[in-house]
Parts: structure tokens; C-alpha cells; sequence
């Protein structure tokens, strides 16, 4: 999926995609909520605020495991490309467990389950 919004599935095949006028607007977002089954993966997006406890889904994106990988490895080589040329992305973290946003996921403490 590169940027220039063609996407090769096959070589010498070129798929055209449509921008509409309210999608090229694009939609603000700095939380998603991923869940998954074994069929699919969900992302929610939604953005969130200090001093407000509740927030509203704005786009919900579903795929399969597949094209959830494929999505992963393509967001990696645009954010390589885009390192490449403006610098190292920052990412602060709060230790303290106040931040809001993306955050990178801490994994479970060992769970027994009954």
C-alpha cells in the first residue's frame, strides 16, 4: 500500500482508488483500540482529551489477520522511509502511567485463570 494510492497486486496491474471529498478531509486520531479473533482484526480510532473520561469511536477499520500483517509491514517501510528523510520519530513515554494516546502495550503480568 504505498503512498501514491495505487497498489500493485499483480505485476503490470494498477488498481485506481477513489478519494472522496469528506474522506480526503481525513479524520484525527491519537488512540485506536485493536482487538482480535481468529477470523479478523478490529481497529477502533478515536481520539481522546485531558480532563474529558469519554471518548467516541470515529472510524472502526476490520481485517483479516492477512491484511493486518500486510497493513503492519507496510506502516514499518513508510515509517522507515519517512526516518529516513526528516530524522528519528520521538516517542515519549509517561512511566508514571498518566498518558494518553498511543501508547506501546505492556505485556500482562502472568495470570492464572481458574
Amino acid at each position: 500500500m504505498s503512498d501514491d494510492k495505487k497498489m500493485d497486486q499483480n505485476p503490470g496491474q494498477q488498481i485506481n482508488i477513489e478519494l472522496g471529498e469528506k474522506e480526503a478531509e481525513g479524520i484525527y486520531s491519537n488512540l485506536a483500540i485493536i482487538s482480535h479473533s481468529p477470523a479478523e482484526f478490529i481497529i477502533d480510532f478515536t481520539r481522546i482529551f485531558p480532563g474529558i473520561p469519554k471518548a467516541k469511536v470515529h472510524s472502526r477499520i476490520v481485517m483479516t489477520p492477512q491484511h493486518a500483517k500486510l497493513f503492519l509491514n507496510a506502516m514499518k517501510e513508510n515509517i522507515n522511509r519517512y526516518e529516513s528523510q526528516y530524522g528519528d520519530i520521538q516517542v515519549m513515554t509517561d512511566q508514571g502511567g498518566g498518558a494518553m494516546g498511543f501508547q506501546v502495550p505492556v505485556p500482562p503480568k502472568d495470570e492464572k485463570i481458574n
